[in-house]
């Protein structure tokens, strides 16, 4: 089976930060499912992470906002432990001399 033109990868990616809201700095949010099929979690952080973007997962949803703004929350609520899935996959590396982030 062939994989139609638009679902390949780099296609798709294009298509995902061409929508209008990013141009707004706006917010998108695709299935994690759908990310991890047609492009792979790690490939998808590098992209947003490349742009200057903020990536969160919530659910079986990624949410994208597409600015460079500060992400707050505002209702703190106790949340379970982390899973395995929730678990950040990219971390940015520490400026040089400054110890890592924990």
């Amino acid at each position: 089976m062939t994989i139609p033109a638009y679902l390949e990868s780099e296609n798709w990616v294009r298509n995902v930060f061409s929508a209008k809201a990013v141009g707004r700095g706006g917010v998108l949010h695709r299935a994690v499912r759908d990310v991890e099929r047609y492009v792979g979690r790690e490939a998808f952080a590098q992209e947003v992470l490349k742009r200057g973007f903020t990536l969160v997962e919530n659910g079986d949803q990624f949410v994208i906002f597409c600015n460079r703004d500060p992400v707050r929350l505002i209702v703190d609520r106790d949340p379970p432990p982390l899973s395995e899935r929730a678990r950040p996959v990219f971390r940015r590396a520490a400026p040089e001399g400054a110890a890592p982030h924990r």
